[in-house]
């Protein structure tokens, strides 16, 4: 589930929902921990292979780098392993049967809308926001185009659910227009220091010249390179890591560095499911070690090394999918 949800919404937001899940399944906090380190793989790993699954392949597709097509066809195989490998070793940190959790009937008089009702917005939330690959698909319009359209369409339904339930002014805190007073500045802030700093950077020429320095030390081998930049987006954040490299490598024509070609490819893979190594590696492992409180000596000790087998093991069998079929 979080491996699918993850590819749908985005890592960080499946992983806050997963966790909420978990906590309703799994009362031990030794199992728990586990389970949300898994969280963190998985969502990692989904958000690898869909162009709005994670910030850095966000960033890519926006960029023209990979399309959306190409992405899935060809990350989707390393992005399973790179979650099932970790999956099969760490089911035998697992042992015993859960527990089955008791179901808490909600009363139907205190929520604001019908099932019925709840059931068309998430349809619309989930379907529109995979609807946008097909919206810039048909319209050649910037993905934020689609994303306004589908904040708009669930802005109209909720306002009409309310219209038709009555309800009196309480329920104005919980609409869209207050909601969007609640947006979280401070990150998108954050993000826009950053591809103004990695602007400057890309216009003075100093990632320019990182790049000819990285091709130089790995001979053209754009495995090693964009397998280096994955181990560093665990200890560094993955965005301006990829920022970084969008300003050190062009676009090229043909070859590699083409569209859709083998370097942006791994480097969507590599930036995404890297940050699994360590749980401060990304968005999705920061929000969950806040969450469950999980150490990171306690991460690096149990999982760090897991999450490279299965990351060394995607980028294996992308290895093999690019030698033998495509």
């Amino acid at each position: 589930m979080t491996f699918i949800l993850s590819a749908i919404l985005d890592n960080l937001t499946t992983s806050i929902v997963m966790i909420m899940v978990l906590r309703k399944l799994v009362a031990d906090k030794k199992d728990r921990i586990v389970y949300a380190s898994l969280v963190i793989i998985a969502a990692n790993s989904g958000g690898a292979f869909s162009p709005i699954g994670d910030v850095t392949t966000i960033m890519l597709w926006i960029s023209g780098a990979i399309t959306t097509a190409g992405v899935i066809r060809e990350l989707i195989v390393p992005s399973l392993v790179s979650m099932i490998v970790p999956a099969f070793i760490m089911q035998y940190m697992l042992k015993g049967e859960l527990p089955k959790p008791e179901v808490k009937s909600a009363e139907d008089s205190a929520l604001v809308f019908t099932r019925i009702q709840r059931r068309i917005i998430f349809l619309l939330g989930v379907g529109g926001l995979m609807f946008v690959p097909v919206f810039r698909y048909l319209t050649d319009l910037p993905p934020y185009i689609g994303i306004l359209l589908v904040l708009g369409v669930l802005w109209t339904a909720t306002e009409l659910f309310y219209r038709n339930a009555r309800l009196g002014a309480d329920s104005m805190s919980t609409r869209v227009i207050a909601l969007l007073r609640k947006i979280d500045m401070a990150t998108i802030l954050f993000f826009l220091g950053i591809l103004m700093a990695v602007g400057c950077l890309s216009e003075i020429g100093v990632l320019s010249a990182m790049g000819r320095g990285l091709e130089t030390m790995s001979h053209g081998n754009h495995y090693l390179v964009t397998g280096i930049i994955g181990v560093l987006s665990s200890i560094v954040d993955n965005v301006p890591l990829v920022a970084g490299c969008m300003g050190m490598y062009p676009i090229a024509p043909t070859g590699d560095m083409a569209v859709d070609g083998i370097f942006w490819q791994l480097l969507a893979y590599c930036a995404g499911v890297g940050g699994s190594m360590l749980i401060i590696g990304s968005a999705a492992g920061v929000v969950v070690m806040g969450l469950e409180k999980i150490t990171f000596g306690w991460y690096m000790k149990r999982i760090t090394w897991i999450a490279f087998v299965g990351y060394v093991a995607g980028m294996g069998s992308y290895w093999l999918i690019r030698t033998f079929i495509f």
